[in-house]
């Protein structure tokens, strides 16, 4: 009785797993789907790949993009269980490691130069022409690759050569040999966290003081700036949680193996997902000539609002 409870238990949980795999492929496919819609747009006007803070939106769009590929790739591969050589599972890891801080860092110097258009609106033409976007672009990819190259690095140094031979289930876990790696891991990501955070809350205070000092179309303006700095601090808040995630379900692993299912299902839509579908709402809604340029795309050349 007991082992026909254990195997109706077992193929339960079996499909609510298979349920919500699904769930997740569905949501991939849609963001994919307005992401590329997006990055199509960008494309379309010269305006768009000549201004910075639409170069830095499309870095967000692709990095989104490269990072729901490779997330529903290792998730598909750990459902089915199935396993991989450790030199293919080590490029699968660099590639993620990037791109998990290539987002919140563009977020942050998409910040920056909002506060820089706001705060210091004549020399915003020249801090942020189309050379500078180029050089942001280079010091973001730096920036992100740090703690991916801290990580690995300390993963060489402990790693057997009959470690790279063997076939695993891939997953970040498996570069963590010791726990003082897991340590400087976590060390890492919240020194960024912390950065991040601080010059948010500094873009914050200066607009917002330009913002009780300006009168006119300039308060509207300013005002329209403040929200975008609201709305990216909310995003790069989901982004930069997602870093904590896997201290989170570490600790819940060792209580309970559900639980943990749950968590790291919840983790995953909430703080992995959702994240890459809010640049769409920032960027691709709110501003005035993206709106009509995809609204154009989206609709097939049927709407034909001239964008001034």
């Amino acid at each position: 009785m007991t082992d026909n409870n254990s195997m109706i238990g077992g193929e339960s949980l079996r499909r609510e797993i298979n349920y919500r795999v699904i769930i997740v492929q569905v949501l991939v496919v849609i963001f994919l789907s307005i992401n590329l819609l997006l990055i199509v747009t960008f494309f379309s006007k010269d305006f768009f790949y000549t201004t910075m803070r639409y170069i830095l939106f499309s870095i967000t769009l692709l990095s989104d993009c490269l990072f729901l590929l490779i997330t529903n790739i290792l998730l598909i591969l750990s459902y089915f269980r199935i396993n991989i050589q450790m030199w293919l599972c080590l490029i699968t890891y660099i590639f993620l490691s990037l791109y998990t801080f290539v987002t919140p860092v563009t977020l942050t110097v998409m910040t920056l130069e909002r506060c820089v258009a706001i705060c210091m609106p004549l020399r915003h033409g020249e801090l942020c022409s189309t050379r500078n976007s180029l050089h942001c672009v280079l010091i973001i990819y730096s920036l992100s690759s740090v703690p991916c190259i801290v990580v690995l690095s300390s993963f060489f140094a402990s790693a057997t050569h009959i470690f790279y031979t063997q076939g695993r289930i891939c997953s970040v876990e498996i570069f963590i040999i010791h726990k003082w790696q897991g340590h400087l891991r976590s060390a890492i990501n919240q020194f960024y966290f912390l950065l991040m955070i601080i010059v948010i809350v500094f873009s914050y205070v200066k607009i917002m003081n330009v913002a009780k000092a300006a009168s006119g179309r300039k308060k509207n303006v300013t005002w329209k700036g403040l929200r975008t700095v609201i709305l990216h601090a909310f995003q790069l808040l989901l982004c930069l949680i997602s870093l904590w995630c896997p201290l989170i379900e570490a600790a819940v692993l060792q209580i309970n193996l559900k639980l943990f299912i749950d968590v790291r299902y919840f983790n995953y839509i909430t703080f992995i997902l959702a994240p890459r579908c809010l640049s769409p709402l920032i960027y691709g809604l709110r501003d005035e000539r993206f709106f009509h340029a995809l609204k154009y795309y989206a609709l097939c050349g049927l709407y034909k609002k001239t964008i001034i």
